[in-house]
């Protein structure tokens, strides 16, 4: 039970989180006394520091104070939380370990994840998802335990998938989805109405942290694999191609017929894969170049038609 609102610390940075802390801070069950979120990095050509689209949510949202440690597990960290004297953790996409001190609140941690769970733990969820060709994916609200997205599930909303989503476009979908979730269960559960219900072991999966080199395009893997990765790995770590004209990130693609060249070959269709199909290319980019279809591509580089790409 509560007896008015409670005091709430948001901890996020990916964009999946932004609609959910619009949410918690005009819920009538909730007074957002804080926000946690990455250190600003550097990004861009020029490596300007640049912060969070969680950081920039919460200016909008005026919302003080901004905390941006380093290493959420530090003591001063931990410190500089539990000074604001909340009741309740919320978190989306965060990307740190949240330490035991932070999960033993009044009204614990709640976690919203963008995938199904137990299927798809771990920290790129919404590129699994794609990657295994789910017919649905959805969010679940869980109370965090000492696991990786191992907590009982407060509630779940499960979202059917048509095959053609991107990375950036189902995060954007399931934003929003994850904004209701939040806020049809925040009363319910402050005031002691749920259960939270202990997840299966059974359809358990994990995920895995991206790197660069996930992103190079296998032509020995069959043609649907590879154009359901150009959709997954969009925008990090993207797919690519080592050619002789050097690196071609793919950003878009489609399964196209049969071919006569071997795996591993460019030509005027683009990329054929292992099972003998042509990967169509549709708009790439050459490194340090800008985006372009793959015609106008071919039309600068009329002799990569016939070559195989290289690794």
């Amino acid at each position: 039970m509560t007896d008015g609102p409670v005091r709430t610390v948001f901890l996020g940075s990916g964009g999946f989180g932004r609609e959910s802390l619009w949410r918690l801070s005009e819920h009538p069950d909730i007074e957002l006394v804080g926000v946690v979120t990455a250190p600003p990095r550097p990004a861009g050509r020029g490596g300007r520091p640049t912060t969070t689209p969680i950081h920039e949510a919460a200016r909008h949202v005026d919302v003080r104070p901004i905390l941006t440690p380093e290493r959420l597990r530090a003591p001063d960290s931990i410190a500089q939380i539990l000074r604001l004297t909340p009741g309740l953790i919320v978190l989306a996409d965060y990307g740190q370990i949240v330490p035991p001190s932070l999960l033993e609140l009044p009204h614990g941690a709640l976690n919203l994840h963008p995938s199904l769970l137990p299927r798809h733990r771990g920290p790129t969820p919404i590129p699994a998802t794609i990657l295994a060709d789910d017919r649905e994916s959805g969010v679940t609200l869980m109370r965090m335990d000492a696991g990786v997205d191992t907590g009982p599930v407060v509630g779940q909303v499960r979202v059917p998938l048509t095959g053609d989503e991107t990375t950036p476009s189902l995060e954007e979908a399931l934003e929003i989805v994850a904004s209701d979730l939040l806020a049809a269960h925040l009363g319910p559960w402050l005031r002691g109405k749920l259960t939270a219900v202990p997840q299966p072991e059974e359809g358990a999966t994990i995920t895995k942290l991206l790197r660069r080199e996930d992103g190079r395009l296998d032509a020995g893997r069959d043609a649907e694999t590879l154009e359901r990765q150009v959709r997954a790995y969009q925008p990090w770590p993207g797919s690519f191609v080592e050619t002789p004209e050097g690196r071609l990130v793919v950003w878009s693609s489609e399964v196209g017929g049969l071919a006569r060249e071997s795996h591993g070959t460019l030509g005027a269709d683009g990329l054929v894969a292992g099972d003998g199909r042509w990967l169509r290319l549709i708009e790439v980019q050459p490194a340090g170049g800008r985006h372009m279809p793959w015609s106008a591509y071919l039309r600068g580089r009329p002799s990569i038609v016939g070559a195989s790409i290289v690794g």
